[in-house]
């Protein structure tokens, strides 16, 4: 792909549809000229997508004239129309699926069994690609809707949860004893109710002590 003016286009008096055609003061200079052709990413495409439309269409594809139709259709997404994006989606999946079974029609007709497994990886490959394909339309016409869920802390029993956000509460805010280290007071309790439970209290006799008299 090759650039000019339009004021070279008009003195040689012929059409380069191979010639993009540039206008506007910023292409100017033919230094920063390069760069900003190299930078945009709309130029990048119709020149790579022209040299893949020379073989299905012919030599006389317009590059200035499809750069054009890119800039339209990037236009319209960004403006929320989608239905260029949805087309193209279809198209490709149908086009997918078609080479799919070719491909699987290839494979069941060859005598080799190399030949065959060949031919069959290639066909699921282009049927994964067809599904992908259809799955990124149907992201488009229906996007997934996200839940935004809080936390719920149901516990059966004693439990301490911290959801304190505010930075207030300390990493560890557990009970720490007299020397620092860390209790459990429920533990500690239990443990006390306990012994309180096997140990007769002091007022009481022993049992099978006579009382004196």
């Amino acid at each position: 792909m090759t650039t000019k003016s339009k004021a070279a286009k008009v003195q040689s008096g012929e059409h380069n549809p191979h010639a993009l055609e540039l206008l506007g003061r910023i292409y100017s200079d033919p230094i920063k000229r390069s760069a900003l052709l190299a930078s945009n990413p709309v130029t990048r495409g119709a020149a790579t997508g022209q040299k893949y439309a020379l073989p299905m269409f012919g030599d006389d594809v317009d590059v200035t004239t499809y750069l054009a139709e890119l800039h339209k259709q990037a236009s319209a997404v960004l403006a929320g129309d989608m239905s260029g994006i949805e087309t193209m989606l279809l198209t490709q999946a149908n086009t997918l699926d078609m080479i799919f079974n070719q491909l699987a029609r290839k494979a069941a007709n060859v005598e080799y069994l190399s030949q065959f497994q060949a031919h069959l990886s290639l066909a699921l490959k282009a049927q994964a690609q067809s599904r992908v394909t259809l799955e990124a339309l149907a992201e488009i016409k229906n996007p997934r809707q996200v839940a935004f869920v809080r936390q719920a802390n149901i516990a059966h029993g004693p439990q301490q949860v911290n959801n304190a956000t505010d930075g207030s509460a300390p990493p560890d805010a557990r009970a720490r004893g007299k020397n620092g280290e860390t209790t459990n007071g429920l533990l500690t309790d239990e443990a006390t109710l306990s012994r309180e439970r096997l140990e007769p209290s002091t007022s009481h006799h022993a049992f099978g002590q006579r009382s004196e008299r």
